[in-house]
């Protein structure tokens, strides 16, 4: 039996539908994704987007605070799950190694990669200043918003390693 999303995520999951059918620029769906979760998910500071260029993870669009603009794969939280190319959940992100921090009133985060092709194509993530923030159910819903959004788009017009320009 398939989990079922949390209240929030269904509601977000039909709203990014709505946006994404008609629209196939990655950078018009990410930027609305981010104000999506943004607006829908309570107790965040921070809901954006990294890409996968020049081999690195590039800020992309985002609602919060001044980001920072570029984490190497595997470092940071935001490296880690383009590297492992799974979702990773910090409680505690002060006690994660290699933590970057990018705002001090970051507490909790959570990272989910975005696939394309089984290509790597960035990484979508959240910070809380809530320790504990984000669970299972957070993971279940964003992965699915991951894949909305990847499915949606033509990565061609992103400049994203591995998509030539289209």
């Amino acid at each position: 039996m398939k989990p079922k999303l949390a209240e929030p995520y269904a509601g977000l999951l039909q709203q990014a539908g709505g946006l994404f059918e008609s629209e196939r620029d990655p950078w018009a769906n990410s930027a609305n994704a981010a104000a999506l979760a943004w607006e829908i998910l309570p107790d965040l500071n921070w809901a954006g987007f990294y890409f996968l260029r020049g081999g690195e993870l590039v800020v992309g669009p985002f609602q919060g605070k001044i980001a920072c603009v570029r984490i190497p794969l595997g470092q940071g939280v935001c490296g880690a799950a383009a590297q492992s190319r799974a979702t990773v959940i910090v409680a505690d992100v002060h006690q994660f190694p290699g933590h970057i921090v990018c705002d001090a009133a970051s507490n909790s985060e959570i990272a989910v990669p975005l696939i394309v092709e089984d290509r790597l194509v960035g990484v979508l993530d959240l910070d809380s200043p809530g320790y504990g923030r984000f669970g299972p159910g957070d993971a279940l819903g964003l992965e699915a918003l991951a894949v909305r959004l990847a499915a949606s788009c033509d990565w061609r017009l992103a400049g994203i390693d591995g998509f030539g320009a289209g």
